[in-house]
């Protein structure tokens, strides 16, 4: 123990320690507040937490576990990207040869898969623990208000990647969603106010979606640009946004 101790005394006393915490250890509060402050690591972190936001009873963890689903989905996406091809032809033969023959292939595959649904499911659960604990009442409409953006976006990423294997159950999911799209009011060719406003089969959101009035080629690439560039981006941006709310709001709410 007395060797342990030691060690730990020297490392602290060295110039690389001290460069990256500045401010020792003395247990005062300014000091506290500048150990947190000071460091690229701590700093996102509040200085002071209520108590009840430590009780896991209370939040469950839901945003911190959708948060890290969401990093473990991209850092597998993007594996996943060096075998997959978003070609007609190709795609549901890389989806097979992920599955039986790239190694570890179908663990990655099915990982992200149920990373996926596991994002779903606790995005649904923070937004009715939010609710039901008053959350996103004075001074946080605004963060409730993105809270819903990322939840709409979630389901966007769900719903993007169904297309993706190329399969008979992702082209009858998009066939499905599309044609509730081309249903839609305004927007959609077969919506109410449709004809009045000339939209048709061919201006309308569905077609914007799909690249053209049916399932195909552009389908596919639109798919997988959203599913891996565009709403990912957005969503982490609104992450973020999301994150400083929290702290700017004077972090988790307390219990009503």
């Amino acid at each position: 123990m007395n060797l342990i101790l030691y060690l730990i005394r020297k490392l602290t006393e060295t110039e690389v320690w001290k460069s990256v915490f500045r401010h020792g250890y003395t247990d005062t509060p300014r000091n506290r507040a500048l150990q947190t402050i000071s460091n690229v690591w701590l700093h996102l972190h509040p200085v002071k937490v209520p108590k009840h936001a430590v009780k896991i009873r209370y939040t469950w963890c839901l945003g911190g576990l959708t948060f890290f689903i969401f990093l473990y989905l991209t850092v597998t996406g993007v594996l996943l990207m060096f075998y997959y091809v978003p070609d007609v032809n190709r795609a549901y033969a890389d989806m097979i040869d992920l599955m039986y023959v790239v190694p570890l292939g179908r663990l990655l595959r099915t990982s992200h898969r149920w990373a996926g649904h596991a994002m779903v499911i606790t995005v649904c659960f923070h937004m009715l623990r939010v609710f039901l604990t008053g959350s996103y009442k004075a001074p946080r409409q605004f963060n409730w208000v993105l809270g819903v953006l990322l939840l709409v976006l979630t389901f966007l990423l769900s719903f993007t990647g169904y297309l993706l294997p190329w399969d008979q159950l992702g082209y009858w999911a998009i066939m499905v969603g599309t044609n509730m799209g081309a249903a839609t009011p305004v927007m959609g060719y077969q919506g109410p106010f449709a004809e009045m406003l000339g939209v048709k089969i061919n201006n309308d959101i569905r077609f914007a979606l799909l690249g053209g009035t049916q399932i195909d080629a552009p389908s596919l690439l639109r798919a997988y640009v959203w599913h891996c560039i565009g709403i990912p981006i957005i969503s982490g941006a609104l992450m973020i946004l999301h994150f400083w709310r929290v702290r700017k709001d004077g972090g988790i709410s307390g219990p009503l």
